[in-house]
């Protein structure tokens, strides 16, 4: 039963951590410019985990973060 639980536990963090980003779809702007879709992280008001934050690297592309 413990490792029941355990295993439970385990699963619902793994997702909560899988499910830290999100897909933006391609748009057009008001001057015409198309922007191409691209993933970012989820939105929470976080600046440090963000995947452009300094110290982090963006999963997608490989890019290392360059803001402070």
């Amino acid at each position: 039963m413990k490792k029941a639980l355990f295993f439970a536990f385990a699963m619902m963090m793994f997702a909560s951590v899988a499910s830290a980003d999100t897909y933006v779809d391609g748009y057009y702007r008001h001057d015409g410019t198309y922007v191409q879709g691209h993933h970012r992280s989820d939105p929470d008001g976080n600046k440090d985990n963000n995947y452009s934050h300094h110290g982090n690297t963006n999963p997608w592309t490989g890019e290392p973060g360059y803001e402070n």
